[in-house]
C-alpha cells in the first residue's frame, strides 16, 4: 500500500471501465486522483462511491482540457500522473466506412490522447521544484498486430504507440523528467463491447472470436490494466519512458490458429 502516497493524478475516460478501475486502483494506493468523462452520471456517482473528483470532459475538446487540468493545478498545485485511457471502437470494415465516424473515432482515440500529453505535460513542467511526472497512453494490442476487419481502430491505437515514443523522447532529450509510456491491453471484460451483446447468440459469437485471440482462454480483468498503469504512475518504472506494456494474455506471442 501506498505506492503513490502525495501524488496528483487525472484519468480521462475513468468513469467505467479500465478508467473507473484505475481510480479505484490509485486511490488504494494513496492518490489524490481527478477523472474526466462524458457520461456525468456515472461521473457524479464514482466520484461519491471513492472520494475523486469528477470533472466533465470530453477529451476532443481543447478547451475543456484546459478546463480540467487547470482545475486539478488550482486545488493541489501540481500535477504528477496523466492517464489518457478515453477511447470507443472503431468504424469497421474499409469498405463501409462512414467518414463522419471516422473522424469521430480519430478526434476521440488520437486528437484525444494528444491533447492530454499536451496539457498534462505542460501541467508537469509547471510542478513545484521542476518538471516530473509520469504519462500513461492506453492503446492497444491492436497497435501491435491489425484488426483486419477494422482498419480505423488499428490506425488510432498505432499512432498512439508512435505519438508516445516520440513525446517521451522529447522531453528526456530536453532534460525533463517527464516519462510517456503506453499500455497494449488485449480483450478486456469492459462495457464497451456492450453493443455486441444485444442477444445470446451475439454475445456467444463475440466471447468466441474475443477469446480466440487469447491464448490464455479469457479475457482480461480490468484491474489487471490498472495495475499495470499504476506500476508506471509510480516511481518504481523511473527508468521506463517510451515503452509499449502489452497486457493481453499471450495474445500479441503467438501466430493466429498455431
Amino acid at each position: 500500500m501506498g505506492r503513490l502516497e502525495g501524488k496528483i493524478a487525472f484519468i480521462s475516460g475513468g468513469a467505467s471501465g479500465l478508467g473507473e478501475a484505475m481510480v479505484r486502483r490509485f486511490i488504494e494506493e494513496g492518490a489524490t486522483v481527478a477523472f474526466g468523462d462524458v457520461d456525468s452520471a456515472r461521473g457524479a456517482q464514482l466520484a461519491d462511491e471513492t472520494g475523486a473528483r469528477f470533472l466533465p470532459l470530453d477529451v476532443s475538446q481543447e478547451e475543456q482540457w484546459g478546463v480540467a487540468i487547470g482545475s486539478v493545478e488550482a486545488a493541489h498545485g501540481r500535477l504528477d500522473v496523466v492517464v489518457n485511457n478515453a477511447g470507443i471502437l472503431g468504424t469497421g470494415p474499409l469498405e463501409t466506412i462512414d467518414l463522419e465516424r471516422w473522424n469521430r473515432l480519430f478526434a476521440i482515440n488520437c486528437t484525444g490522447v494528444m491533447l492530454g500529453c499536451k496539457h498534462g505535460g505542460l501541467a508537469m513542467q509547471r510542478n513545484p521544484g521542476g518538471a516530473r511526472g509520469s504519462i500513461i497512453n492506453i492503446s492497444s494490442n491492436a497497435a501491435i498486430l491489425a484488426t483486419a476487419a477494422d482498419c480505423g481502430y488499428s490506425a488510432t491505437k498505432g499512432a498512439v504507440m508512435q505519438m508516445t515514443k516520440s513525446i517521451a523522447v522529447n522531453f528526456a532529450r530536453r532534460g525533463l523528467a517527464i516519462r510517456c509510456n503506453s499500455i497494449h491491453p488485449g480483450p478486456t471484460d469492459t462495457p464497451i463491447f456492450t453493443p455486441w451483446r444485444a442477444t445470446d447468440e451475439a454475445n456467444a459469437a463475440l466471447d468466441k472470436a474475443l477469446l480466440e485471440m487469447v491464448p490464455m482462454g479469457r479475457l482480461g480483468k480490468p484491474r489487471e490494466i490498472a495495475n499495470m498503469a499504476l506500476y508506471l504512475a509510480s516511481d518504481e518504472s523511473s527508468f521506463s519512458t517510451g515503452s509499449q506494456f502489452v497486457v493481453d494474455g499471450g495474445g500479441t506471442s503467438a501466430l493466429a490458429g498455431m
